[in-house]
């Protein structure tokens, strides 16, 4: 069965996916195997997520359930990218904390079932809501989801990451330094045009690092559609996408929560601009303010941490480009994030120097 095919007998497919991409096809003969092995399931159907622009992710459909499978992109990958290996990780280890995420099910590292390394977890059922500005919600229930995202990101970071077995997740401390110079030689390493805002950045940000050893359990990519919601309840029932976590300063995961704040509606559905009163949305401070009555924290983000967020999300799209342009990319629409890789890029520099 190629991986294209359909034999579920379903009489639709789940709107949430599409057809397999032609640059992430596999024949699924070794995966069906597999299932049958260790799960006892046989394979059903097969089909692609929509979005992934990093680990391609599939939904799994067998004859007892289904599963979403997460794995590496094909082609040359940078050093340290695409892990599956540490989300799988991640996930399997916060299964025994109140963090709600997905049931891992099993990692399988040889690349001769589906072409690459990957994993199985869990397949949920809620609500992914994919824009901040919540268009299909009425305004009184908006609040209420920011308080759930709130609440997701501070069990996070509250996690008990050595009682957990996750102490050498990453290295704890200097944090921000280690993570600049990654971030730079990933731009190096991903670089297919010019974009000169990320030069300025990673010129700035090593001399601006606050003096801060704080440690948690970081996400990396915590946005509002990273995270399955309760179907009918405004509560997190899984954050998803684990590829960016490692052990980190937790004020990092919230300055990236907060990019819609600071970001125009042009730069990835951001929210800066907009009357959020009459939406029902609880303004940037609210939200902060939000975040630290669960946490504790007294303190708060910085444009430091706003500037560091934006010029690693530059990175990244600069580096969905390149994947674009060899031919691997996990979405179809990879060639079109210059603009906005470009746009962030400049929005970070523009707060590194106090607009």
């Amino acid at each position: 069965m190629s991986s294209a095919a359909g034999a579920s007998g379903r009489d639709a497919s789940p709107p949430e996916t599409i057809p397999v991409r032609e640059a992430q096809r596999f024949d699924t003969a070794r995966l069906r195997e597999l299932l049958g092995d260790r799960l006892g399931e046989t394979l059903a159907e097969l089909r692609q997520m929509r979005g992934g622009q990093s680990n391609p992710t599939f939904l799994v459909i067998t004859d007892r359930g289904e599963y979403v499978l997460r794995k590496q992109p094909p082609g040359d990958l940078l050093p340290s990218a695409h892990a599956v290996d540490r989300e799988f990780r991640v996930i399997e280890a916060l299964s025994r904390t109140d963090v709600p995420v997905p049931r891992a099910v099993l990692f399988c590292p040889d690349r001769d079932v589906v072409g690459t390394p990957f994993y199985l977890m869990e397949r949920l059922r809620g609500r992914i809501f994919w824009e901040p500005t919540l268009p299909e919600l009425a305004a009184d229930e908006r609040a209420g989801i920011y308080g759930g995202m709130a609440d997701a990101l501070a069990r996070l970071h509250l996690a008990d990451w050595q009682g957990i077995g996750l102490s050498d997740f990453g290295r704890p401390g200097n944090y921000f330094a280690r993570q600049i110079s990654r971030w730079s030689k990933q731009w190096e390493g991903s670089r297919t045009r010019d974009n000169p805002a990320i030069d300025r950045l990673a010129e700035w940000l090593p001399g601006h690092v606050p003096d801060s050893q704080e440690t948690a359990i970081c996400h990396g990519d915590f946005r509002l559609d990273n995270m399955i919601f309760h179907p009918t309840e405004p509560q997190v029932i899984g954050i998803l996408d684990w590829e960016l976590s490692t052990l980190g300063h937790p004020l990092a995961d919230l300055a990236y929560n907060c990019m819609p704040y600071i970001n125009p509606p042009e730069a990835f559905r951001g929210m800066r601009g907009l009357d959020l009163g009459p939406l029902g949305i609880p303004d940037m401070a609210t939200y902060l303010a939000l975040y630290g009555r669960k946490t504790g924290r007294t303190d708060t983000i910085t444009p430091f941490h706003l500037a560091f967020s934006l010029f690693r999300i530059a990175v990244i799209l600069e580096g969905v480009i390149a994947r674009g342009k060899q031919g691997n990319a996990s979405s179809a629409d990879a060639a079109s994030h210059g603009g906005r890789a470009t746009l962030l890029a400049e929005r970070g520099w523009e707060i590194a120097t106090g607009g």
